[in-house]
């Protein structure tokens, strides 16, 4: 809800403005708000009108924060961006609005990776009375555009000079749409950029290298400090983004070194009967191109020179393959990144198991449950005795509660390898939760056995301990809980040592055990009942008032 508190003539203009708005634009990646909510409402003992305004709430990252974490984009992705943002201003403008406040901060990033535009606060309706404000002439030194006043509105540095001046048009929205798109592609903030003192477009372009030039100079076009000179509207905006990418490959094959001289080279060796000789230098030179590209954020150059590179030697696949393996495993923390990379390194090498496996895990993590069994039944085919794969199947299963599959899973991964310490410490946890408690022990100090790993010894230990309290073996619960805690400061592992405190009379030490089983972080499904069972103990029978 935005609520206005001003009883400013202009603000409620504005914020009645956005409201209509909101309601004759109709796109999934705007808010959506409808004539009952927008309503005044007047506090008790007070004079004061509230103006209220209930919108979807759209969830997300703003592109201002993106950039923050992530840095600046590529190429491949500003021309999808740009390509998602102008299809929502085309639906603005046929709607005879348009939005004069776009920037980063009003881009929202959703989950399914749709952008969406926010903040319609600053919207302005076309109409002939309007642009009989901007076109007006005469007037004096109190007004703007001739005989009528105009707000000016936006923010610095993304409104364009004609807006700034009170007398904003559709094409404004373009300038502030290029101002963004050169703050995403620099990650550098547009105060920090120079201005050409010539042409007032900023000077941007040393600070992205990874943008080719005709995208660079369709950038340019939409900052271009006239109107008039910007595209025109949102369909001739389309029409060029739909040309953009051949341009971009016809410009980058045009002014490639390898293109120029490559194929005098090979014409040269063949002559003299060394052409055999030169494939490999010309494949790993083109692959060694196509590697600094994607360094620089630059997918779609990089693949083209790899794919070079496999038509003159198809052997390359696996050095390609192994470069796109490697950048997978360094993003492994940027999960929808890390998933490219895989699948670029399948793309290329279609026999390699552990990127099928990696990229299956990444799909877990997304939540892309028919994405991961498939690529993990690949991997199976591929390398049938992969430990890591199993496990990390039985990990999916175990996430989703599906307990028994789960458990097979394990099972083979650790028939599969003496290393498979996870899928004992794993298996022997969802023992427990099927009450088989002395198989549940068995597994833990088979599995204590074999590790000298101090986070999987404590998980161990951890399991060693609850297996024992639920047979009431508290004194020997207590002491192998209290190795795990030692060991490494697991939340489960106090949750559960403040049972077996309690059950042995340590009253005031299973108080301060609580507390840290309350506090300290944890996402797990135990830890989140046994805090609801102490919680309900602590509240007695209370129960709210609202309460049934």
């Amino acid at each position: 809800m935005k609520v206005l508190k001003l009883n400013s003539p202009k603000l409620v203009e504005l914020i009645e403005r956005e409201s209509l708005s909101l309601r004759l634009i109709h796109h999934p990646n705007i808010p959506k708000s409808t004539l009952d909510d927008f309503f005044t409402f007047v506090p008790n003992n007070s004079s004061l009108t509230l103006h209220c305004l209930v919108m979807d709430k759209i969830e997300g990252q703003n592109l201002e924060q993106w950039i923050e974490y992530n840095g600046c984009i590529s190429q491949s992705q500003a021309l999808e961006w740009v390509k998602q943002l102008v299809e929502i201003l085309a639906v603005v403008h046929q709607a005879n609005f348009f939005h004069r406040d776009i920037k980063p901060s009003n881009i929202i990033l959703q989950s399914n990776d749709q952008l969406a535009l926010v903040d319609f606060g600053v919207v302005r309706r076309v109409t002939s009375t309007y642009l009989a404000k901007i076109s007006g002439s005469g007037g004096d030194s109190t007004t703007r555009g001739g005989k009528y006043e105009i707000t000016s509105v936006g923010t610095p540095r993304y409104s364009p000079p004609e807006q700034t001046d009170g007398q904003a048009v559709p094409q404004s929205d373009f300038y502030a749409l290029g101002r963004t798109f050169i703050h995403l592609l620099t990650a550098i903030q547009l105060i920090d950029l120079p201005t050409d003192k010539k042409t007032g477009r900023l000077i941007w372009r040393n600070k992205a290298p990874q943008i080719d030039k005709p995208f660079a100079d369709f950038i340019d076009e939409l900052t271009d400090p006239l109107p008039g000179q910007r595209p025109q509207s949102t369909e001739v905006i389309l029409q060029r983004l739909e040309k953009l990418p051949q341009q971009i490959k016809n410009y980058r094959l045009a002014n490639s070194k390898v293109f120029k001289y490559s194929k005098y080279t090979l014409i040269f060796l063949g002559l003299i009967g060394g052409i055999f000789l030169s494939i490999p230098l010309v494949a790993n030179f083109l692959i060694a191109q196509g590697q600094k590209l994607e360094i620089a954020n630059n997918s779609q150059g990089a693949q083209e020179f790899f794919n070079w590179a496999l038509k003159i030697s198809p052997q390359s696949n696996r050095v390609i393959s192994s470069f796109y393996f490697e950048r997978g495993a360094r993003s492994a923390n940027t999960i929808k990144i890390a998933k490219k990379y895989y699948e670029l390194a399948i793309k290329y090498n279609d026999l390699d198991a552990d990127a099928y496996s990696n990229l299956a895990y990444m799909c877990q993590q997304l939540n892309q449950d028919d994405c991961a069994i498939k690529n993990y039944e690949k991997s199976f085919k591929l390398k049938p005795d992969s430990w890591e794969a199993r496990y990390g199947l039985a990990l999916f299963y175990d996430d989703r509660g599906m307990y028994d599959l789960a458990q097979k899973q394990y099972q083979l991964a650790i028939k599969m390898s003496r290393e498979a310490i996870p899928a004992i410490n794993n298996l022997s946890r969802l023992k427990i939760l099927d009450g088989k408690y002395n198989v549940a022990i068995a597994l833990a100090q088979l599995g204590l056995q074999k590790t000298e790993n101090i986070k999987l010894q404590s998980t161990l230990y951890k399991n060693l301990g609850w297996a024992k309290l639920e047979l009431k073996r508290y004194a020997e619960a207590k002491a192998d809980l209290e190795k795990s805690t030692k060991l490494d400061a697991r939340t489960d592992a106090h949750c559960l040592l403040a049972q077996a405190q309690e059950a042995l009379g340590e009253i005031n030490d299973a108080r301060l055990t609580w507390e840290i089983c309350l506090i300290a972080e944890s996402n797990q499904r135990e830890v989140q009942e046994w805090r609801l069972q102490v919680l309900k103990r602590l509240l007695g029978d209370y129960v709210p008032p609202s309460s049934p």
